[in-house]
């Protein structure tokens, strides 16, 4: 078998494509394979694809092939034009790459592989491109994913800005949470990044969206205010970013009242910052002792580490009634319990979800409930749970633990009759 019989089995090339001749340059380890096309062959117009003859030919084009062993492999051929009667005079489709790409689809497929597997840099190095080919590989296939996935909408979307640079720089990603894919991404966090990916589609098809999960940045609530039909019940401010407001209140309290104790030659609080910060399941064993202790002081950071703990009773529940009494007595301790950075953190929430329902269904609720959903019509829409039904969980519906932790208790004032209660936390 020669040299030509070699690639044309190795690259599959087909009629009426034929490999012409094969260049071996040993120095550079390089092979050049030149293909052709016979004569009189007929090619699709790229549009309607009605078989026509060539036109004419248009320049060389040299792609660059899976390596042939260590050998750097680079098909060389001159596409042919055809002259369509409804169209014109186009270029004919390559069996074996994009239009205007620089690389045969195999190699684009094998470095999608690596990218997926490394960055970019380390998989250019690997392939042996630049920087700039390896994100070029990349942008065509995301656009050939997105017309193969079709035009659609998901119903519960997930929104939140990520860092990509120094100096506050961010991009916006719009992703599926059911189907865990990224959607959308746009430069900045401002409310057009956000109103860029709804304005791809008509108001009726934005009805379809049951639920946006996001953070309470205000730009990205504008933007679904203003596209998205019926979205004041449908936006939904997820858990991390409400804990996180929280657990930063948290760390405020700590840091002024350290420095108050320093100032009395007091060190309790001395390298404890971390502590607050842990869940109370999730203190490490060698500084359980030390913490307890710590919670058991007359400390304003351990109180407001109990209303830190306390919050995150809300997202136990299964009733939405029960959900929103709890989270109206959680309001107004936390606003009466004399720590500023507590307290503005529960407003901050407070305000931010006067414009969304924060009491939504957790994610799991939201799936099997999807046909709850109220009309985007009716005064009141917004996502609710089902009507009561067996209980999944007796300890929260109480509001109270059937078994006591060991953190201390503290008292919970009631907005109805003003009166102390003790909650375990």
């Amino acid at each position: 078998m020669d040299s030509t019989e070699l690639y044309r089995q190795l690259l599959g090339v087909t009629t009426p494509w034929t490999v012409e001749r094969v260049d071996m340059d040993v120095a550079h380890l390089r092979v050049d394979v030149h293909l052709a096309h016979a004569s009189g062959a007929r090619f699709a117009c790229p549009k309607c694809g009605a078989e026509l003859s060539v036109y004419d030919h248009t320049e060389e084009r040299i792609l660059r092939h899976l390596d042939s062993c260590h050998f750097q492999t680079l098909l060389h051929a001159r596409p042919p034009r055809v002259q369509c009667p409804e169209h014109g005079v186009l270029r004919a489709k390559l069996p074996w790459a994009e239009p205007g790409g620089r690389f045969t689809n195999l190699f684009e497929a094998l470095a999608i592989d690596v990218l997926l597997a490394t960055d970019v840099k380390k998989a250019a190095t690997i392939l042996g491109i630049t920087w700039d080919e390896a994100w070029h590989i990349m942008e065509r296939a995301v656009r050939r994913g997105r017309a193969a996935k079709g035009r659609a909408v998901p119903e519960i979307i997930g929104v939140d800005e990520k860092a990509i640079a120094k100096g506050h720089q961010y991009m916006t990603l719009v992703c599926d949470l059911e189907q865990a894919t990224v959607e959308y991404i746009e430069r900045d966090r401002k409310q057009a990044s956000l109103q860029s990916y709804f304005d791809g589609f008509e108001s009726e098809e934005l009805e379809a969206v049951q639920a946006v999960s996001m953070d309470m940045w205000p730009p990205y609530i504008n933007a679904c205010l203003e596209k998205i039909p019926g979205a004041e019940g449908k936006i939904v401010f997820d858990r991390f970013h409400i804990m996180r407001h929280v657990i930063d209140a948290v760390d405020m309290v700590r840091k002024r009242e350290h420095k108050a104790l320093l100032a009395e030659g007091d060190a309790t609080l001395s390298k404890s910052k971390y502590l607050w910060l842990y869940s109370a399941e999730n203190v490490p064993d060698k500084s359980r002792e030390r913490f307890d202790a710590l919670k058991s002081a007359e400390l304003k950071t351990a109180r407001a580490w109990a209303l830190k703990e306390s919050l995150r009773e809300l997202w136990h529940f299964t009733r939405q009634a029960w959900a929103e009494r709890f989270w109206r007595r959680w309001y107004f301790w936390a606003t009466h319990c004399q720590l500023p950075p507590i307290v503005q953190a529960a407003k901050l929430i407070a305000r931010l979800a006067q414009r969304a329902d924060v009491l939504q269904a957790p994610h799991h609720q939201r799936r099997r409930r999807r046909t709850e959903l109220e009309s985007r019509h009716d005064p009141e829409a917004r996502l609710r749970l089902s009507q009561p039904r067996a209980i999944q969980d007796r300890r929260v519906l109480p509001l109270r633990r059937t078994e006591p932790l060991a953190a201390p208790v503290h008292p919970l004032k009631s907005p109805k009759n003003q009166t102390c209660k003790r909650v375990n936390v």
